[in-house]
């Protein structure tokens, strides 16, 4: 499994947290989303056969969000 925290601006409630946690989660080889609202961080634990940065930061952005 890989790690990887990534900025994300544009959330400010919890229906951001649970739209950004189950749009990533989908993803197959994704093993955990973490929403942290207050710092603007996601953090993703990925298995990096199944699943690229590219692909979670893209499904972030179609959810609206701006992912740095």
């Amino acid at each position: 499994m890989k790690n990887i925290t990534l900025n994300v601006s544009g959330m400010s409630c919890g229906h951001c947290v649970k739209a950004i946690e189950g749009a990533v989660g989908k993803l197959d080889g994704i093993s955990s989303v973490e929403v942290h609202l207050e710092t603007g961080k996601v953090d993703v634990a990925y298995d990096e056969v199944k699943v690229n940065p590219e692909a979670i930061k893209e499904v972030i952005d179609d959810q609206g969000y701006d992912v740095e």
